[in-house]
């Protein structure tokens, strides 16, 4: 028999142990930021019974503020009150706010768990649910709402949400207060921010569909922070549960190769598609001349959405039947209007050089591209032979352009700066003759002249529309 006696717990080990216990009724949960995801959380938080408390450093929106006051959910704006903070028992921090701050470090040093909202929404999500988790650096809004689409069309009882539309907690907020059961399926976009603040959550389908450089400010300018990032969508799975991945990405491919992973594995390369169709294990084809997608990226992800969809059940011809009836998102390789012979094309979510790969990928004509904002740490390399065959001009569209006029000065014929998304598109029909196409594809984030990539890429189109009626 064992008579060594347990050292008594000190004051500051029993706190942080009931601190750690965030489960118990009537728990005090702090929501850090009040974004979608923030909101989602208090919701849903107030919902189960928690004390919940949201504290955002700058103004609420006023749509989300009235949320808040409508549900009678205690809330600061402007400051963070530390010492209220600290009495928390979990904080659900939004993907926004970065783990190096000072508030972050000082609230774990604690001992108050700080979790993202998908982690607290996976909490209180029935046993039985099925989530489908998707991520990487381009292309996960593309395959998230293809893959929904799909099960949608098989009469699956699914929602879709994360980091498109609806939060996560959101959706299981507003299913309960409708009356409704929670779904059997969850397909969610995750961002490698939210990712950084799982602990155990677990999807059942994880897609990960390539990683390159990307937020690489947020992870120490460290690129293999950034991969650790992302294949947190993995680690807790087990071998009932499924990874689809990019085969060929060189960075997931180095970060596996020594690595034991749980989950059964279906990888994805260019031999799982053709120009016309893409190719099931069984050698069962899906037709892909009447999608919506085009290009060689798209078909790579309607792969992966395929694959998820046949892992679950739906058989070839209610597939065939979602590829053909679904519509992509705005603001991905969306053709806004043909005139006098020139393609218009709004590609304004290619915030990332590689995502301006893909699209330069996917041109068939010469090019005129728009590019430009605030820049990312942008390598231009990977792109400069694609430039070099099928560009030729730039227009620079940003407050400060130097990188792009450095870099590809000496590469294509034409290059000029403009200011606006009205000059932008006014200097580029200048250059373009019939048969070209001018390709918004920007390669940078779009803060310095838009409220974001959405405004940027409707204000092109809108540009756009105004040359029709000149």
């Amino acid at each position: 028999m064992n008579t060594r006696t347990r050292a008594p717990m000190n004051t500051s080990t029993r706190e942080h142990k009931e601190k750690n216990n965030w489960k118990q009724e009537g728990a005090f949960v702090v929501i850090l930021g009040a974004g979608e995801s923030g909101i989602g959380a208090a919701l849903l938080a107030k919902q189960k019974g928690y004390n919940v408390f949201v504290s955002d450093k700058s103004q609420i929106k006023a749509t989300y503020k009235e949320e808040l006051i409508n549900n009678k959910i205690p809330l600061e704006e402007g400051e963070h009150t530390i010492e209220k903070l600290k009495k928390a028992n979990v904080i659900v921090k939004s993907p926004g706010i970065p783990d190096h701050i000072s508030l972050i470090k000082e609230l774990k040093n604690e001992g108050i768990p700080v979790i993202s909202e998908i982690e607290f929404a996976a909490k209180h999500t029935i046993p039985t649910a099925k989530i489908i988790g998707i991520s990487g650096s381009n292309g996960k809004t593309t395959t998230t709402k293809l893959t929904y689409h799909l099960l949608k069309t098989a009469g699956l009882n699914v929602d879709v949400g994360g980091n498109i539309g609806k939060s996560f907690a959101r959706l299981l907020a507003e299913n309960a207060q409708q009356g409704k059961n929670q779904r059997d399926y969850y397909v969610l976009e995750l961002s490698s921010f939210q990712l950084d603040g799982i602990v155990e959550f677990r999807p059942y389908i994880s897609i990960l569909l390539n990683i390159t450089p990307d937020h690489l400010d947020r992870y120490e300018y460290k690129m293999e922070n950034y991969v650790a990032s992302k294949f947190k969508l993995i680690q807790n799975q087990q071998s009932d549960d499924v990874f689809i991945f990019n085969k060929e990405n060189e960075n997931m491919k180095n970060w596996m190769q020594d690595k034991v992973l749980k989950p059964q594995q279906i990888p994805i390369d260019e031999t799982s598609f053709n120009k016309n169709s893409i190719v099931f294990d069984d050698k069962q084809a899906i037709d892909m001349q009447l999608c919506s997608l085009k290009g060689t990226h798209n078909f790579f992800n309607a792969s992966c959405a395929i694959q998820a969809a046949k892992l679950l059940g739906i058989d070839k011809d209610t597939i065939q039947k979602g590829i053909n009836s679904f519509v992509n998102e705005p603001h991905r390789l969306e053709l806004v209007a043909t005139i006098n012979g020139v393609d218009y094309i709004n590609d304004s979510k290619a915030t990332n050089v590689d995502a301006v790969y893909y699209a330069l990928q996917a041109m068939d004509k010469p090019v005129v591209w728009i590019a430009g904002g605030t820049d990312k740490g942008n390598d231009y390399a990977d792109i400069e032979s694609f430039v070099k065959e099928k560009v030729h001009t730039i227009i620079c569209m940003g407050v400060d352009n130097q990188k792009l006029l450095e870099y590809f000065t000496p590469i294509v014929k034409n290059i000029e700066e403009t200011s606006s998304a009205a000059e932008a598109v006014q200097r580029a029909s200048i250059y373009a003759e019939e048969g070209d196409v001018i390709l918004l594809s920007p390669a940078c984030a779009s803060f310095d002249l838009f409220k974001n990539y959405i405004d940027r890429g409707n204000q092109f189109k809108e540009e756009v529309q105004k040359l029709k009626i000149q």
